[in-house]
């Protein structure tokens, strides 16, 4: 195979894949634009054997498709375990920490070492507009949200995204955080921040300058 049709295909798994030339590169432990001089510029001009290894490993496929003799697919090649790789295929996402209490109608992030979750890397990188590095975890206490949110609902937020609008928000008042639906008035741009269960009040004509917005949930998973 040609160095055109190589870079041509190592492109088109990357793609499929969802990944990108610098997460690769650093893979291999090459600097961050290793990968895309060699998709787009040909630089070098044909790929290490020990890189060309780890790629056919990464994407499950035979050396010869990435340059490499006849062989079987990389995995079995490079003799990776099939776990090791599965693990590349999912980005773990932590629970947001905090300081001081929740009430019981709030939030409460998990603790410990085990307290992140594992979400598939090209499904979450779709979601997450801002990037996947500022999302956390969640876990939902009380029924302050119902039906929108239950208790024990694992809800993403997305703490780069801190843009005042319309949505269900992730909002922080003194040492507590607290989940929320933001409303905003056209007319006197001052926000109304309240719960979907009717039974909790609502905080009306609130300033917007006032609000230590930590993020917007973009996601909610539960168990049925």
């Amino acid at each position: 195979m040609d160095n055109d049709s190589v870079r041509q295909t190592l492109d088109q798994l990357i793609q499929q894949r969802g990944d990108d030339y610098a997460s690769l590169s650093r893979m291999l432990g090459r600097n961050p634009t290793y990968i895309q001089q060699f998709v787009k510029r040909g630089v070098p001009r044909k790929l290490d054997e020990d890189d060309r290894r780890r790629l056919a490993a990464h994407f499950g496929v035979s050396e010869q498709e990435l340059g490499g003799p006849p062989g079987p697919i990389g995995r079995a090649v490079h003799n990776e375990p099939q776990m090791v790789r599965d693990a590349r295929d999912y980005v773990l996402v932590p629970h947001l920490g905090h300081d001081g209490t929740i009430s019981q109608t709030e939030l409460s992030p998990a603790s410990g070492p085990e307290s992140a979750l594992a979400f598939q890397a090209q499904w979450v990188r779709s979601i997450a507009s801002n990037g996947v590095e500022g999302l956390s975890v969640l876990k939902v206490e009380g029924d302050s949200m119902h039906p929108t949110l239950t208790e024990g609902d694992q809800i993403l937020v997305d703490t780069k995204d801190r843009r005042l609008r319309d949505g269900v928000f992730v909002i922080k008042t003194g040492e507590s955080i607290h989940v929320r639906r933001l409303a905003i008035n056209p007319v006197t741009q001052r926000v109304t921040v309240g719960s979907d269960n009717p039974i909790y009040p609502s905080w009306a004509d609130t300033p917007p300058e006032s609000l230590d917005i930590v993020g917007r949930v973009i996601w909610v998973g539960r168990k049925l």
